[in-house]
């Protein structure tokens, strides 16, 4: 086990929860340059027709109010400057980003704004004789409130573009574009004052915005990537555990043949020493060991035949031979068998079941090896003159299930993942002077697995232990209703 593991995930969960409390105290503290000057030119490509519709219109409007031809040069002079800061933005949304030179990309914007604001400039500065002072006053201060609004939402993902922009033609409209010894002059040129700032205010905390979004956004990306590299190294790992379990796979079929041809031979020659086939044995010791030797071969060969068997179990290449079965017959069949072994120990097999149980699907071999098994472990636990009840019955589900249970030691609660899991033995296992693999337990879980049913193992400290093998309703073949024929009356 690597111990290291849950310190360096500890370590990587501090560092993503600090990233995070970073991100959202400090929106702005990661400087994404190049990425804010090519929405700042986006920004500008999408809206270059806003700012110069307004100037055609104010243009008109001006010459709707008597105004000469200067309003019509300066709209042009207007115009150009937004042309040539379109071309300039144009420029840079086109250039790749990882070779912009993000200072002077961020001065060039910055000179073309300050020319758009020369513009703005001669427009507070413009005086019409034609015109009533008042009302040129309050149009071209209503005018640049509107430009000064549209150029902090087009702008503001360049820091001090509004400042550069609109300085210059407030301080132009307070010197000549209104009167400061009326109230009405006064009051348009302390709006303009206050409007620039607060504009200013708003483009930050749209900057700032703009900056979480690039952060949350880098951030998620950085996250991606490391899930798909984790994701790659899990199917690589995925692969090579398929691979491990492939050559287990074939390990053990290589192994099973090489072991089960000399074991046949072993069990053959013992038992046929033993049985005194071609002659007596004058030594009662040889033939002791000529059953010892025939026993042992005989355990060994159990055990690799369980291995093989939970080894295809979870492979998934046990195959059912599934046919209608008695369940009854088969448990009472099993009994019967174990009965020599009971007896033995003093046993008492008590069998409880249910009358006139119904068929059920199953393969008869899987029944049995789990019958078996659970017997086998109830009888290798019970004390000496105990009692095992075997019942067999019907679930509330409708389906049907073995029940075995003994009056052992039973098994600690924290101890029965450990039972059920392969080779897994209790602490009691080992203390017995039953041998055992177990395998058993498992065996049975994947036959009922492979069947569609559920093992549920029940046991208490000096109270015994239950195992209950439940098969589900659907296995359940005979006992369901009979479907009434289609009438066929009227039909030709």
């Amino acid at each position: 086990m690597d111990r290291r593991k849950r310190h360096r995930n500890s370590d990587v969960a501090r560092a993503v929860r600090k990233t995070r409390d970073r991100l959202s105290q400090q929106p702005g503290g990661l400087v994404f340059d190049r990425e804010l000057l090519k929405l700042h030119a986006n920004s500008i490509v999408a809206n270059s027709a806003t700012l110069p519709l307004l100037i055609v219109i104010f243009a008109g409007i001006g010459l709707m109010l008597g105004a000469d031809g200067d309003i019509l040069a300066w709209a042009l002079i207007a115009i150009l400057a937004y042309v040539g800061l379109a071309i300039l933005a144009r420029r840079a949304d086109e250039a790749a980003a990882a070779v912009m030179p993000p200072s002077a990309i961020r001065r060039n914007f910055l000179v073309g704004h300050f020319v758009t604001g020369l513009s703005w400039a001669y427009l507070a500065a413009m005086t019409c004789a034609a015109c009533g002072p008042d009302v040129l006053a309050i149009a071209k201060g209503v005018f640049l409130l509107v430009a000064m609004a549209a150029t902090a939402i087009v702008a503001s993902s360049l820091r001090g573009a509004l400042a550069v922009t609109f300085a210059v033609p407030v301080a132009a409209y307070a010197a000549f574009g209104a009167r400061l010894t009326e109230p009405l002059g006064m009051l348009l040129v302390a709006l303009l004052v206050v409007a620039l700032p607060f504009f200013s205010y708003v483009a930050k905390t749209m900057n700032r915005s703009a900056l979480m979004l690039m952060s949350f956004r880098s951030e998620m990306d950085a996250l991606i990537a490391e899930l798909e590299t984790a994701k790659a190294m899990s199917d690589e790992a995925r692969r090579r555990a398929e691979d491990a379990n492939l050559a287990k796979s074939r390990f053990l079929a290589t192994m099973s043949h090489e072991l089960r041809t000399p074991l046949n031979a072993i069990l053959g020659f013992s038992e046929v020493m033993a049985g005194e086939v071609l002659g007596p044995i004058n030594s009662p010791t040889y033939r002791e060991y000529s059953r010892d030797i025939h026993d042992s071969g005989q355990h060994l060969l159990d055990l690799i035949n369980e291995i093989l068997d939970l080894s295809r179990i979870e492979a998934g290449r046990y195959q059912l031979n599934e046919e209608p079965q008695q369940l009854l017959s088969i448990v009472e069949d099993c009994c019967h068998m174990m009965e020599l072994k009971a007896r033995n120990k003093d046993l008492r097999i008590i069998e409880q079941f249910e009358p006139a149980l119904p068929r059920m699907l199953g393969d008869e071999r899987a029944i049995r090896q789990i019958t078996l098994n659970l017997l086998s472990n109830a009888i290798k636990f019970s004390p000496t003159g105990g009692d095992i009840r075997v019942r067999v019955g019907w679930t509330a589900g409708g389906g049907q299930y073995i029940s075995v249970k003994d009056n052992g030691p039973g098994i600690p609660a924290e101890e029965i993942p450990v039972v059920l899991s392969a080779f897994g033995q209790g602490s009691i296992a080992i203390k017995s002077a039953e041998q055992g693999t177990g395998l058993g337990l498992p065996i049975v879980q994947g036959l009922l697995a492979l069947h569609g049913g559920e093992f549920d193992l029940r046991s208490k400290l000096r109270e015994g232990t239950e195992a209950i093998a439940i098969f589900p309703a659907a296995r359940v073949i005979d006992g369901l209703p009979n479907m009434q024929p289609r009438s066929a009356t009227g039909s030709r």
